[in-house]
């Protein structure tokens, strides 16, 4: 399936939560500390919210209602599992040619210098 243009890059913060939100629902505060041990990105509460809204209208999360409206869970639908896929799949074929290109300047890659 292609990318399509407001797709998350592997760059944003939305793709982040998206990742987060593979292991489960989480709430705002929850997916901070997961994204901070994860990937070592500290997302503050503008740009973590502002990638939920993001994802929501884009149909990729949705709000669970478990009756405590100050921490409101998320969790991935089905349409951002298929997004999440194909944007880790562009990411490894990007890793993968990455370090097929440096072998050939990084001796512990393989290659010779």
């Amino acid at each position: 399936m292609p990318r399509v243009a407001d797709d998350p890059k592997w760059t944003d913060p939305g793709l982040l939560v998206l990742g987060s939100l593979a292991d489960g629902a989480k709430h705002g505060y929850a997916m901070v500390h997961d994204v901070e041990e994860s990937a070592g990105v500290r997302l503050g509460p503008g740009t973590l919210y502002g990638a939920i809204a993001r994802l929501e209208a884009r149909g990729l999360i949705e709000a669970l209602d478990d009756g405590d409206s100050r921490r409101r869970p998320y969790r991935l639908t089905a349409r951002g599992v298929e997004v999440l896929e194909r944007q880790l799949a562009g990411m490894q074929r990007f890793a993968a040619l990455g370090r097929k290109r440096l072998a050939r300047f990084t001796p512990a890659l393989g290659g010779t210098s």
